[in-house]
C-alpha cells in the first residue's frame, strides 16, 4: 500500500532499462511529446491527484537531460513518462522527482494481477473483433493471444517491455492509463506463453 506524502500518491515509479522496438512504437501511435527510441532507458511515474504531475515534470525537465513523451491527466491520475539514451539521467531526473515528494520507489503502489490468460488458436471473430480497437500489430486466426490486466495502470508498459525482452511475440496492445491496464501479446503459442510468465514475473519482482 502506497503512503501519501505531501497529499501526493505515488501510485508508480517504473524504471525501464532498454525500450523494446514495438513497445516504443506503439507509444509513437498515441503520445504527444517527444518519441523516444528503441534502447534508450524511460522513467514512467504515476501519482494522484492528477494535477500534481504538473509540478513533479517541471522538476524532472529541470533537473537533468531528459525528454518527456507522457504528459496526461485523466479522471483520477496524473502520468510522467521521460527518457533518454543516458540511464544516469534518467536517474537523476527521477531522484529529483522522488525528492520533491519525500518520496522513495518504495513507497509506490505495487502491481495487482486482475487477470490474465493465454487464449490457444483464436478464432478469426474473435482476432476481427480485437483488432478494431488495437493500436499495434494484427492479431491473426490461429495465433495465440495473452492478455493481462493490472493496477494501476502504468504497470501495462513494464509487462510489455519484458515480455518483449523475453521472446519473439507481437504487441497487440497495452493500454497503460485509467483505472486499470490492459496488454494483448500474440504469436505463437509457446512464444505467447513465455511473454506472458515473462510479463508476471516482472511484476512479481516490483511486488
Amino acid at each position: 500500500m502506497s503512503t501519501r506524502t505531501n497529499g501526493v500518491e505515488l501510485r508508480s515509479c517504473i524504471f525501464i532499462d532498454q525500450l523494446q522496438p514495438q513497445t516504443m512504437c506503439y507509444l509513437g501511435t498515441w503520445i504527444r511529446g517527444r518519441l523516444p527510441r528503441s534502447g534508450m532507458a524511460a522513467q514512467v511515474i504515476e501519482v494522484a491527484p492528477g494535477l500534481d504531475i504538473e509540478p513533479l515534470t517541471d522538476v524532472a525537465l529541470k533537473h537533468d537531460h531528459v525528454e518527456a513523451g507522457i504528459l496526461m491527466v485523466e479522471r483520477q491520475f496524473g502520468y510522467l513518462e521521460f527518457h533518454s539514451r543516458s540511464p544516469e539521467a534518467v536517474h537523476s531526473a527521477t531522484g529529483a522527482v522522488l525528492d520533491a515528494l519525500g518520496a522513495s520507489p518504495s513507497d509506490a503502489l505495487r502491481p495487482t494481477v486482475l487477470a490474465s490468460k493465454t487464449i490457444s488458436r483464436v478464432d478469426g471473430q474473435h482476432a476481427f473483433l480485437v483488432n478494431r480497437n488495437k493500436v499495434g500489430s494484427m492479431l491473426l486466426p490461429g495465433e495465440s493471444l495473452f492478455v493481462l490486466e493490472v493496477q494501476p495502470a502504468s504497470y501495462a508498459i513494464l509487462a510489455t517491455n519484458e515480455a518483449e525482452k523475453a521472446v519473439r511475440i507481437k504487441v497487440v496492445d497495452y493500454r497503460m492509463v485509467g483505472a486499470t491496464g490492459r496488454v494483448y501479446l500474440s504469436g505463437e503459442e509457446s512464444s505467447v506463453r513465455t511473454a506472458g510468465e515473462a510479463a508476471l514475473a516482472a511484476l512479481e519482482r516490483v511486488a
